[in-house]
């Protein structure tokens, strides 16, 4: 990790990012660090309670001056997203982030950098930790997985916290307070299909990457484009003019992350080859114009690959790209 971090202003939070970032904790998956905010509390000799789900509560008494005034429960969450780029080599199990400081801005070499919620975090952490700030009766609440399911907050039992205002720090703007927010729906679709033994044929290895990214609540707005849908697009067109078939398909596995990168495998007849990697080019320079501005990196690249043994019944995948089409015309007329 850059020491540079630990020399940004003011020192005191940028240290306690530093250190919180240095302890894995992707989302459902988040031991060690409430061991590590349950340590941090009792270090400071402040009441310290990890509840049965593993939300970590820690109390500040009111500093001297503000003991009448109104408890605060101060809260963020402790897990974060966890996404890395294909040719990353990174645990989010067992590594810490690997922060530098590129101009103005904090980033990650090649995986998400979890300043959400981890710079809330890093706030209650500097206040808790603070002898000079005056402040009321402080509870800090630090709940688990937000980014997959709220279950931490959702599991809170009543009677843990005696404060009746609450300050949530997951925000994205600084210069703003949200007194309200939207909610989400999660959606799995299931299917069976047959596996059938493609002809004599070529195997391909089709990356969409480069792609921008970002947050599906916060960033979905900005018109970012999404590498599974660039790829679903791509896939139907190559089904339809080249019958293609579809071994797999891989755009990762996190419903908060915007895809940045899609990989699929693909068996071609001898005869259309030449003809899908003109194909896949022409594509690429079309989806490059196309998001040129929210997408600046993004590319379609192809390699050879393994011959499949195996792809989709040509029937399943026909059925599938037209329900896809159509689901998604009913949900954007």
């Amino acid at each position: 990790m850059s020491d540079q971090v630990r020399q940004l202003s003011p020192k005191e939070l940028w240290n306690h990012f530093a250190d919180l970032n240095a302890v894995p904790r992707p989302s459902k998956k988040e031991q060690k660090v409430i061991q590590f905010i349950k340590n941090f509390g009792e270090s400071l000799k402040l009441e310290t309670k990890v509840d049965e789900v593993g939300n970590v509560i820690i109390k500040k008494p009111a500093s001297k001056g503000m003991e009448n005034k109104e408890t605060i429960v101060i809260q963020s969450h402790l897990d974060m997203v966890h996404q890395k780029n294909s040719d990353t080599n990174f645990d989010f199990e067992t590594q810490g982030i690997n922060m530098v400081v590129d101009g103005d801005w904090v980033k990650a070499k090649g995986t998400t950098l979890g300043a959400d919620n981890g710079i809330g975090v890093a706030s209650i952490m500097t206040l808790l930790a603070s002898n000079d700030i005056p402040h009321p009766a402080i509870e800090a609440l630090f709940t688990i997985d937000e980014e997959t399911g709220m279950t931490g907050a959702l599991a809170l039992k009543g009677g843990l916290l005696d404060g009746k205002i609450l300050l949530n720090l997951d925000t994205e703007e600084g210069n703003e307070l949200t007194i309200g927010c939207a909610g989400g729906v999660d959606v799995t679709a299931t299917g069976t299909y047959k596996q059938v033994v493609p002809g004599t044929s070529k195997g391909l290895r089709i990356s969409v990457k480069g792609l921008t990214g970002g947050h599906s609540g916060v960033d979905i707005h900005k018109g970012r484009a999404n590498a599974n849908k660039v790829m679903n697009r791509l896939l139907f067109d190559l089904a339809s003019n080249f019958g293609i078939g579809i071994a797999s398909i891989d755009g990762g596995s996190l419903r908060n992350a915007i895809p940045r990168e899609s990989v699929a495998v693909i068996a071609v007849a001898d005869d259309k080859l030449n003809e899908v990697k003109k194909a896949v080019a022409d594509f690429a320079s079309i989806i490059k114009n196309e998001n040129s501005f929210t997408d600046p990196n993004i590319d379609v690249v192809i390699e050879a690959a393994d011959a499949p043994q195996n792809v989709l019944d040509y029937d399943f995948q026909y059925r599938f790209y037209v329900q896809f089409i159509a689901v998604r015309m009913e949900f954007t007329e």
